[in-house]
């Protein structure tokens, strides 16, 4: 997963600015939150209309794989280091992904060209590059969604009708040509 992925955890809006208040206290604000909050900033906002704060915070690293601890064996020469087999690679059990179609733009995903039509696309249905998977509305324009590589719809993360934001992972496809 990507730090593109993460949308922003959290916005902190303050009382509308008063004639008394300095900019160094919005300052001080702001440094005094970047420091209490938890893990890693990926960004930070500040707007000083309506003061608003948007903190995003970067994606957390992958977790490292334990290193697994050699077993003891007695070596000669001309024995073969044998060590005992290792449980399945979870690398290998995890379904092989070629890539994913991301949202352009914020507006609302439609499956469908029309209400009442078939999608464009279904769960296991192979694309083609530039073919249209879907659409996002964004202030009245129907923008087309097109997958950049060809693939096999794997999986479908967003609904008909529903919300999105930009860059969100709307479909993930596999390599074409594969089994299920």
């Amino acid at each position: 997963m990507s730090a593109s992925e993460f949308p922003p955890r959290t916005i902190a809006t303050t009382p509308a600015p008063r004639p008394d208040d300095e900019a160094p206290d919005l300052r001080d604000d702001v440094v005094a939150l970047a420091r209490a909050l938890p893990g890693e900033l990926r960004r930070l906002s500040v707007r000083d209309g309506d003061r608003a704060i948007e903190v995003e915070w970067a994606a957390p690293a992958p977790a490292a794989a334990p290193a697994a601890a050699p077993s003891p064996v007695s070596a000669a020469p001309g024995d073969r280091d044998v060590r005992p087999a290792a449980g399945p690679d979870p690398a290998a059990a995890a379904p092989e992904v070629a890539g994913s179609v991301r949202s352009p733009l914020v507006g609302t995903f439609y499956t469908a060209p029309s209400p009442g039509a078939d999608p464009f696309v279904r769960v296991g249905d192979e694309v083609e590059a530039g073919q249209t998977v879907g659409i996002v509305e964004a202030m009245k324009l129907m923008n087309p969604i097109v997958v950049d590589e060809a693939g096999v719809i794997a999986e479908i993360l967003v609904g008909d009708a529903e919300s999105v934001e930009y860059d969100q992972v709307l479909m993930r496809l596999r390599p074409p040509g594969r089994s299920r």
